[in-house]
């Protein structure tokens, strides 16, 4: 059976049968007859993959062809029930006769040897929500440098028509791995990497072309024009996707057991705001022809200069070589993260709004590439003598302490070197308090990249003094010891340490700079939250209990 969509049953199930009709004309009288029309599918997944004589091809548990049907129409994107676009019983045969004494094959679905039957009964818009199966490839005792098979993938069914797919398997082929990198520890932002980047054809064939390709993050670029190279530049959207992208061909011959390098290091130039961008590369064996298609794909512009080329190196350290290479660098600018306070006055029953502002000093941008986005976090507590009546969207109730409620609060990364955000909370004046005050606070820990933790705090100030410091303003971060006025009490004197990071929502109108998404800690690097970091930061049992909140708040699609 396929691998249907998960999906609540309901009534948008009858919105499949969208079988594609046309009108044609019969007859003198032009009578218009309903004549239906077959729905295209395509077949999709990995068309070539090649079998190495000298690794485990990956993770052997993992397919390296992952099979999906290709439906007209958008996919869908949101939640509830994933309506079909068709309904009616279809099978596709998965034809893997030609792999007999090349490589071992595990095949989804009903299998019988080297051929397996997958059938369904639903097809959905685009191809998520249509997957078939994975089909894992190994060699075997029978496997040898040169050979070569291939697995047919087709399908039939009443009302629908099939493209099929034809998936190459080579034995031994090239294997082209990239020479291992390291960052000088003395690269500021703002400085040039000159990469020795070179390959070792570790396979056992020549490679007929080759293709290069490297990847910035959004602090890193190429200062280099080269005449076999094309150049991709994204400076909108998700800032996770901005940055550089360049594809160059080689149509050089690439012996087996050979090492070779670049003519020249590639220059790789870091903005001043850099902090742990990436740069990546890869070899790939591709054939010049196809190599011109890559170089010509949508967005790409052709480089001006003069080629870049390709040298031997004799007797190079197969060690030196590996399957990935990818590169944090800079690794020493700092960012300073601040929080400000704010101060209202009010009579007993009044509401007055503080407005808590976030904002990133800078140079340095949280680039968050490794983590992938994940929300960093900071703690509100609430003056003494007062109810929240609004928060921000972005804030949610939490047990601060098992005796305390307050707020969380999250930003969004990737963040932006000048980035600045408000908090504005509503609080409602239960009873008039003298300089009650409570404190914002990001959590404590030792953040290499953040330059001033003097500011890693602030205070809401209801009915405050008039002397300076006293209104919550960015003077007035200096936490009260422990029993004072406003201060934690001796049972809980280390403040407010918890953090959490629920869905990242984004924030009130006119802030700006971030960017959506979710990471580990490091990269970038403030405290990020996944669920497991939970116990390791100390957080009490409230905070991990919102958390679970918010991710059911979140979920729960269908889709």
């Amino acid at each position: 059976m396929t691998e249907q969509a998960s999906r609540r049953s309901g009534p948008l199930r009858a919105l499949g049968l969208l079988a594609a009709t046309s009108l044609v004309a019969v007859g003198a009288a032009g009578t218009a007859v309903a004549a239906e029309a077959p729905l295209p599918v395509t077949i999709t997944g990995e068309d070539r993959v090649g079998l190495s004589l000298h690794s485990d091809n990956g993770d052997p548990s993992e397919p390296q062809v992952v099979l999906r049907l290709k439906a007209p129409g958008e996919e869908f994107d949101g939640d509830g029930v994933v309506p079909p676009v068709f309904t009616g019983d279809y099978t596709i045969r998965i034809d893997a006769t030609g792999l007999e004494g090349v490589a071992s094959v595990k095949l989804p679905c009903d299998a019988e040897g080297l051929v397996a039957v997958c059938t369904g009964s639903e097809l959905y818009a685009g191809e998520q929500y249509n997957r078939l199966g994975g089909i894992r490839l190994d060699i075997d005792d029978d496997s040898e440098a040169g050979d070569a098979g291939s697995i047919t993938v087709t399908g039939e069914g009443e009302g629908l028509e099939f493209s099929p797919l034809t998936v190459d398997v080579l034995v031994g082929g090239p294997e082209l791995l990239n020479r291992r990198l390291s960052v000088p520890d003395d690269l500021r932002a703002g400085g040039t990497y000159r990469a020795p980047v070179g390959l070792r054809n570790a396979g056992s064939m020549a490679a007929e072309g080759a293709v290069l390709r490297f990847h910035g993050s959004r602090g890193v670029s190429f200062p280099d024009s080269y005449g076999n190279c094309s150049y991709r530049e994204t400076t909108t959207g998700p800032l996770l996707r901005q940055g550089t992208d360049v594809v160059c061909a080689f149509p050089d011959t690439l012996d087996a057991g050979t090492a070779y390098a670049l003519a020249e290091p590639l220059r790789v130039k870091t903005a001043d705001f850099a902090l742990n961008d990436i740069f990546t590369y890869s070899f790939t064996a591709v054939p010049p022809a196809e190599a011109r298609k890559l170089r010509a794909a949508d967005g790409h512009r052709p480089g001006t200069g003069p080629d870049l080329k390709l040298k031997k190196v004799p007797g190079a350290d197969a060690a030196d070589y590996t399957r990935w290479v990818d590169l944090d660098l800079p690794r020493n600018n700092t960012y300073d993260l601040a929080l400000t306070g704010a101060s209202a006055h009010g009579k007993a029953g009044d509401t007055v709004t503080a407005e808590i502002g976030f904002r990133n000093n800078g140079p340095a941008w949280l680039s968050a590439q490794r983590s992938g986005g994940e929300p960093l976090a900071f703690t509100v507590r609430v003056p003494e003598g007062a109810t929240v009546t609004k928060s921000p969207g972005r804030c949610g109730e939490t047990d601060l302490t098992e005796a305390e409620k307050g707020y969380l609060c999250w930003v969004s990364t990737p963040l932006l070197e000048d980035a600045s955000l408000t908090f504005p909370f509503t609080f409602r004046i239960d009873r008039v308090v003298q300089n009650a005050r409570a404190e914002v606070a990001l959590p404590e820990w030792d953040n290499p990249w953040d330059s001033d933790h003097s500011n890693d705090s602030a205070w809401i100030m209801l009915n405050g003094s008039d002397e300076p410091g006293g209104d919550g303003t960015p003077g007035a971060t200096t936490p009260p010891a422990a029993g004072e006025d406003g201060g934690p009490g001796t049972d809980d004197a280390d403040g407010t340490n918890g953090t959490n990071a629920a869905d990242g929502a984004s924030g009130d109108t006119g802030d700006k700079g971030t960017g959506g998404g979710l990471a580990f800690t490091g990269a970038g690097g403030t405290v990020l939250i996944g669920g497991a970091a939970l116990l390791a930061l100390g957080l009490g049992t409230g905070l991990a209990v919102f958390m679970r909140r918010r991710a059911q708040q979140s979920g729960g699609a269908t889709a």
